[in-house]
């Protein structure tokens, strides 16, 4: 390979990188299993309070 070439590729795999983190994704956030079982219980004692009213 020569010298050329490695520079390219070097520049070429750096903007597809910056251009990559650019993108918005369509994943949902991860939320962790922890978190997830405490908003669960958050909102089943909201429901509590709520029917109890």
């Amino acid at each position: 390979m020569n010298r050329t070439k490695k520079i390219t590729l070097k520049h070429m795999s750096k903007l597809k990188k910056a251009n990559a983190k650019l993108q918005n994704s369509n994943k949902p956030k991860y939320v962790s299993k922890a978190e997830r079982e405490r908003l669960a219980a958050l909102e089943v004692v909201e429901t509590v309070q709520i029917e109890s009213e």
